[in-house]
């Protein structure tokens, strides 16, 4: 049977054709293995809140936050919880340890991003609603649920891969992505060895005056101890901690205290 489409015809379907593919094209982007991933597509995006794309200055370090839709950088993370779980974000909406959340200093607030670990290829889309980490080396900060999703929990800091996906909806928007899982190996498995139990540290600070150490180990308390200089500085060291969550809430206790460059350290 032949067609009675002339060719005016067939060129408009061609149009609609590569309409609906575009369409169908618009929620996908490039991950970092190269392949293309779907997600939803924010109809109703929430407004930027304002106030948190001025300029501002926190420990001397100006920062200017700005639209960057091709945003694609890998450092570390960090993640943060219970010290501020409750409490209002930048952005004015209220902090849920448990929810896919994450701050960055410069990003449009809220906005999404796709965050991969890189130790171990999980991916997360989070919802940016707050500014930080104000730590020398690391781009973003994660709550408690999206370090949980990727795999940070324990290890307190790790890299990661950030990319900005554009604004966020007016709730939520974060959400876990499916891992590409390896496929098991037809040799046998040796047993693994048995885990030894780690301890885990807060170093509080690093001085180079032995007497400004001791005050700060004074003012920290029983858990503070001053290591042997090395390297010229000697640091105030916080601990041991059996595993991560409880050192890192050690850690947010010490920044909240004053000692913004706080981290964690494990014993091994």
């Amino acid at each position: 049977m032949r067609s009675r489409l002339g060719a005016r015809g067939w060129r408009g379907l061609l149009i609609a054709a590569l309409a609906l593919t575009s369409a169908a094209c618009a929620s996908m982007g490039p991950r970092p293995g190269g392949a293309a991933v779907a997600y939803p597509a924010v109809d109703d995006p929430a407004p930027i809140v304002s106030g948190t794309m001025r300029p501002y200055q926190v420990r001397g370090r100006w920062y200017r936050p700005e639209e960057q839709p091709a945003y694609d950088e890998v450092g570390l993370a960090s993640w943060y919880g219970d010290a501020f779980n409750g409490r209002p974000t930048a952005t004015g909406e209220i902090f849920d340890m448990h929810a896919l959340t994450a701050a960055h200093k410069t990003l449009p607030l809220p906005g999404l991003v796709e965050v991969t670990n890189m130790a171990n290829g999980r991916r997360a889309v989070l919802r940016v609603n707050d500014r930080g980490p104000f730590v020398d080396g690391r781009i973003l900060d994660l709550s408690r649920g999206a370090a949980q999703e990727l795999g940070l929990l324990q290890a307190g800091v790790g890299q990661v891969r950030v990319r900005y996906l554009g604004r966020a909806p007016r709730l939520g928007g974060g959400r876990a992505l499916q891992v590409a899982q390896t496929p098991p190996s037809t040799a046998q498995t040796a047993r693994p060895p048995p885990v030894e139990p780690r301890a885990f540290w807060v170093q509080a600070g690093a001085f180079s005056d032995v007497e400004r150490a001791r005050r700060a180990a004074d003012a920290l308390g029983r858990s503070a101890r001053i290591d042997d200089a090395r390297g010229g500085l000697y640091r105030v060291m916080l601990g041991p901690w059996p595993d991560a969550n409880a050192a890192e809430r050690a850690r947010q206790a010490a920044v909240a205290f004053g000692y913004v460059d706080a981290m964690l350290i494990s014993g091994g």
